[in-house]
């Protein structure tokens, strides 16, 4: 990997010498009071401000304060008007505008695009504080209220909108994100490089368009620069026949109506790849914004070509033509060292909600207060995830030290802390200090999973530093518990028979979430996830270590129902499954597709992403209509006797009337309980649900006792 400045070398700003803020400013009495006549940079939020390195904002504008810039939050501001925009007055910088912590339309809409009815990450958990697609709003007002401010957009919002993507919620194909918030540049991942960097340069005299070399930024341009060599990435995967010359990009006639003379961007002819080019100096051209639109076919192979350059090690910058202007998609960051990371999480956080909040409850914060982040990235590589598109595959992982003295502070200054720290983990719980065994493989590897189809032979799967981790925080005076509530790899953790006895002793709270997803090859072959045998494995050595320690405790598995490649004799399948081994869900999740992940390009194509598109492969089964959702999520909840209709009369249409009775061996009973009907709402009308109303399943054991199997 080429090299880059440490995150905290850099000559400290000038404006270091006013010292670290209590809490970061939210108005101009609390600017005031530090002694400031204006702030450096100004981070534009949709959550609540919550100084804690959970929260990205919190993070990004500790780790600005650390290099010295004076930075202030604007924390859901009124967005139907500028002047919340200018309550801070003009940053010297920058704005930095992310929608928060979730993407604004997740936090907004259930999978059914049903609104929620409540916001974990606003005071009281009020709804209707963010604005849709918050990233362009939020921009858009901030240009109106300082026209000549430099605009930076980041979070993961704008992370899986970086190019053009489409949105399940509008059902059609957008522009990057960054054509349509008007911004300057947009950051994506794990920004801090980027941020820190970005701030430096314009702190130095540096234009913003001038700036063009960071890495996991992405910028919109006239002309593509003339010393780097643009490969067509059809020649890199080609979609089968391509409905234009064998160059679509020439401009000359292009698919999506443009002509010679239409403005389209000035650009040289695209190369066939050889050895002989140097990756550093490539860049990939990916079908433009209107051809996607129109072309599934074209998207689908956009979306694989994408996913392919992920790799920090030996991807390639990416172009994409959006009307007469060209997106221009730096390769992804570097990854923190441990000695990095250590350092952001170490900053003086107050860890603590705003207090202009008083007495208000977050439940977000709640959920976090007693937790602690030890590791960032997820190889796993889920076709319906974010974390990947989003933070990246490779594993960066916090010391043993760093995190030992978090838990004590989370001990020492938490207000009302019991003793007990609620999850040390990330996105996925085991992957702390794992990763590639073989540093030149890692930077050449092109997988998109590292556990898919089979763990690879390269992996370090050893988890002895984990359990020396769990145990160290263990014996730590005055911590009483510490439970593991991240996602639990399962497939992972067979490789490590006595990790698992280690975390059934000590660290479950009575249940155990893990995420089967599904029972049938097929969906699961989509998922890029292990087969079911996986699953039922690690539940006997759950289960075994459970009664070894004497202890009651049960396995939540999560299911996804309406996941692209999914059939209705599938979802029957898992049902049938569900019922033999005693799991009754209480609440399921039915796939909600986000923008950039490759279960959604399957979602909106019908086609495989994970392998060449073809104009003539098979089509993959898509549930698109509201009434074929909800049977899925009632096969998930075959016991609920409100779905026992609808399932009636899926069975008869499948020629499965035999699971129709009152018997062990039948699925739905044949009578049905006074005041118990399916709730069949029309498709398309919009109705008020939980917050939680999409979040993963949860389950009821049918028996008491640890073991829930036949």
């Amino acid at each position: 990997m080429p090299t880059i400045p440490e995150l905290f070398s850099y000559r400290r700003y000038w404006a270091h010498r006013f010292g670290v803020a209590p809490v970061l400013p939210m108005s101009r009495t609390e600017m005031d009071a530090l002694g400031w006549d204006c702030c450096d940079v100004i981070l534009v939020t949709g959550d609540a401000y919550v100084d804690h390195p959970s929260f990205g904002m919190a993070l990004v504008a500790r780790l600005l304060e650390a290099q010295g810039f004076r930075v202030g939050i604007i924390s859901q501001p009124d967005w139907t008007k500028p002047d919340d925009f200018r309550r801070l007055g003009r940053p010297g910088l920058f704005f930095g505008v992310t929608a928060g912590n979730m993407d604004s339309m997740v936090n907004r809409y259930t999978a059914d695009r049903r609104l929620r009815s409540d916001d974990a990450y606003t005071p009281n958990s009020e709804p209707g504080r963010r604005p849709d697609r918050s990233v362009i709003v939020y921009a858009q007002r901030a240009r109106e209220a300082y026209a000549n401010v430099p605009i930076v957009i980041g979070g993961i919002e704008a992370s899986l909108r970086r190019v053009a993507h489409y949105d399940y919620w509008s059902d059609k194909v957008r522009r990057s994100v960054l054509v349509d918030a008007k911004a300057d540049m947009l950051v994506y991942g794990n920004a801090e490089r980027a941020i820190v960097e970005l701030a430096h340069r314009l702190a130095s005299g540096e234009a913003i368009t001038a700036i063009r070399d960071v890495r996991g930024t992405a910028f919109l341009t006239r002309e593509a620069p003339n010393d780097r060599d643009q490969i067509d990435s059809t020649h890199l995967d080609t979609p089968g026949p391509v409905p234009t010359r064998a160059d679509p990009y020439h401009p000359e006639r292009h698919s999506d109506g443009f002509a010679a003379g239409d403005h389209l961007p000035a650009s040289p002819r695209c190369h066939r790849p050889t050895r002989q080019m140097d990756r550093t100096r490539c860049a990939v051209r990916l079908p433009s914004f209107e051809q996607v639109r129109n072309d599934p076919v074209l998207y689908a192979h956009a979306a694989r070509v994408l996913h392919q350059e992920t790799n920090p090690g030996n991807a390639r910058a990416l172009i994409q033509g959006h009307g007469n202007r060209l997106l221009w998609l730096n390769p992804p960051p570097l990854p923190l060292t441990t000695g990095e990371l250590d350092r952001v999480y170490e900053l003086p956080y107050s860890r603590l909600p705003h207090p202009t909040y008083s007495t208000a409850r977050l439940p977000a914060w709640e959920m976090i207060r007693g937790s602690v982040n030890i590791v960032r990235g997820c190889f796993g590589g889920c076709t319906f995830c974010s974390i990947t598109v989003h933070e990246g595959r490779s594993i960066q992982s916090r010391s043993t030290a760093s995190i030992l003295r978090e838990v004590t502070e989370i001990r020492d200054r938490t207000p009302g802390f019991t003793g007990v720290i609620s999850d040390l983990g990330g996105p996925t719980a085991n992957m702390w200090r794992l990763g590639c065994r073989n540093p030149r493989a890692a930077q050449a590897c092109r997988r998109l999973s590292c556990l898919y189809p089979a763990i690879c032979a390269n992996l370090n799967t050893d988890h002895g530093p984990l359990i020396d981790l769990y145990r160290q925080v263990r014996q730590l005076p005055g911590i009483k518990r510490v439970l593991i509530a991240s996602g639990l790899r399962y497939d992972l953790a067979l490789r490590a028979p006595r990790y698992v006895r280690e975390l059934v002793t000590h660290h479950v709270g009575g249940y155990l979430k893990v995420a089967p997803e599904h029972t049938e090859a097929g969906p699961l072959a989509l998922m890029m996830k292990p087969g079911i045998a996986s699953f039922e494995r690690f539940q006997v050595l759950f289960d075994r270590f459970s009664r070894e320690a004497g202890k009651e405790q049960y396995l939540i598995p999560y299911f996804i129902a309406a996941h692209p490649g999914t059939t209705d004799e599938d979802m029957l399948n898992l049902a049938l499954w569900l019922k033999a081994h005693g799991f009754r869900l209480e609440q399921v999740q039915a796939f909600l597709p986000t923008p950039m992940a490759l279960a959604s390009a399957m979602h909106h194509t019908g086609r495989n992403p994970l392998r060449t598109v073809s104009r003539t492969a098979p089509s993959v089964p898509i549930i698109r209509k509201l009434r074929q959702r909800r049977l899925h999520k009632a096969f998930l909840r075959y016991h609920d006797p409100n779905n026992w209709p609808l399932l009636r009369d899926a069975l008869k249409a499948m020629g499965r009337a035999d699971l129709i009775g009152n018997g062990k061996r039948h699925l739905v009973p044949a009578f049905q309980p006074k005041g118990k009907d399916v709730d069949l709402a029309p498709e398309g009308r919009r109705r008020r649900g939980s917050a939680f109303s999409s979040i993963p399943s949860t389950t009821k054991p049918r028996r008491s006792g640890s073991r829930h199997r036949r």
